[in-house]
């Protein structure tokens, strides 16, 4: 059973630099790489939609120096991917509050984008400046302008207002260096996603670990709230 919808916290690049002597942003370009390995992997295994956990509302309070780096990384993933994801069928999408970005990160995001909107194989998403809660609020925001009724409001109105929509919900969810939570990612579509959660730190998640991860996976039953979902 292969997962269409595969969602990412991409966790642990300090760390695993700081095990190592290296520096913080050097473990943010091992994160970049490993990112690109499993961006390939998914899209070799049939992986319709991938979504990682880029850059959160949160990540505003690290310091201003590695902030940049984060950017910097970004638009040299993406200038030196495009054409990678051009040929694989790869389309770019952002799960997004991307007006606080620098004017040339948005730049760069908004060319990839444009460049990529006719792939179709795979669905990339970046979560960038995201933060779950907030996605929530935006859609009600958007329900309300719309003028849509009390009545009205279902489930699957609500997801056609959130950032995924017209994709599936993540069916699941990985979370690497031993960190047990969501941290306010994608709280209304992981309903019933399945979690796993791994020891290791993010440049160390090989496509080998995505075969574990995926093959754990595989052996569950989703129930999706129905009988036997309790004890």
């Amino acid at each position: 059973m292969m997962p269409r919808h595969l969602a990412v916290i991409m966790d642990g690049n300090g760390r695993w630099a700081k095990a190592r002597g290296l520096s913080r942003s050097e473990g943010h370009k091992a994160g970049t790489e490993a990112a690109k390995a499993i961006v390939t992997k998914c899209r070799k295994l049939g992986i319709k939609h991938l979504t990682l956990y880029t850059f959160s509302k949160e990540n505003w309070a690290r310091p201003k120096d590695e902030i940049a780096t984060l950017f910097d990384l970004l638009k040299v993933f993406l200038k030196k991917e495009l054409s990678s994801l051009r040929e694989q069928d790869i389309r770019l999408k952002i799960l997004k509050g991307l007006s606080e970005f620098p004017f040339g990160v948005r730049q760069v995001i908004a060319h990839t984008i444009k460049k990529t909107e006719n792939c179709n194989s795979m669905t990339l998403n970046l979560a960038l400046n995201y933060s779950g809660r907030d996605e929530i609020v935006r859609a009600c925001k958007k329900m309300i302008s719309a003028g849509i009724s009390e009545d009205e409001i279902t489930e699957e109105r609500i997801s056609g207002y959130l950032y995924t929509a017209g994709q599936p919900d993540p069916d699941l969810i990985i979370r690497t260096s031993g960190e047990q939570r969501l941290s306010n990612y994608l709280l209304y579509q992981a309903a019933y996603s399945e979690l796993y959660f791994t020891d290791v730190y993010w440049p160390d998640f090989s496509p080998e670990e995505l075969d574990k991860a995926i093959a754990d996976y595989a052996g569950r039953q989703r129930r999706f709230g129905k009988t036997g979902d309790q004890i």
